[in-house]
């Protein structure tokens, strides 16, 4: 198992992940192709086993106005029948130490239980737009109380 950042040749692949990930909703695969199509700066790295892309992690732009204020963690989704071994974890653990993403303040809408193992702590602002009072909206080195609504890349609301 190896963990590389992603490069053409795996994006079909991954995107293929996301698809069966995700299934039956076509949502993150709408995503991850229109941040793609539309050139967007992402962070993404890809987990390869036997040739084969078993995880990936995304992470885009996170906005306070039109200021850049940290990072989205979306999506990130592991191979069905290799889900429970760690990878994801891995994968996680993997982006989280590499210098683009380290100390920047992570974003995410997820699981509660997995994300605070990793030191994500609910988040009560800024205010997620596509959850009510922030249900599992988490966020990793986040230390401001502003109230305000925070953006996402257009792809989001698509």
């Amino acid at each position: 198992m190896k963990i590389r950042p992603l490069t053409p040749e795996w994006l079909a692949k991954a995107g293929s992940l996301i698809d069966h990930a995700f299934s039956p909703s076509r949502s993150e695969l709408r995503l991850f192709d229109a941040l793609h199509a539309n050139n967007r700066p992402l962070y993404e790295w890809v987990c390869i086993h036997r040739g084969a892309v078993i995880g990936v992690i995304t992470f885009s732009r996170a906005y306070h106005g039109k200021q850049v204020c940290g990072l989205h963690l979306a999506p990130m989704a592991v191979q069905s029948p290799m889900q429970g071994q760690g990878i994801g974890s891995e994968l996680l653990r993997f982006a989280l130490r590499q210098e683009a993403i380290a100390g920047q303040a992570i974003f995410v809408l997820g699981q509660p239980l997995f994300f605070q193992r990793f030191g994500f702590l609910p988040c009560t602002a800024p205010r997620c737009p596509f959850v009510k009072n922030n249900k599992h909206f988490l966020s990793l080195h986040h230390d401001g109380s502003e109230p305000f609504t925070i953006g996402y890349e257009p792809e989001f609301s698509r």
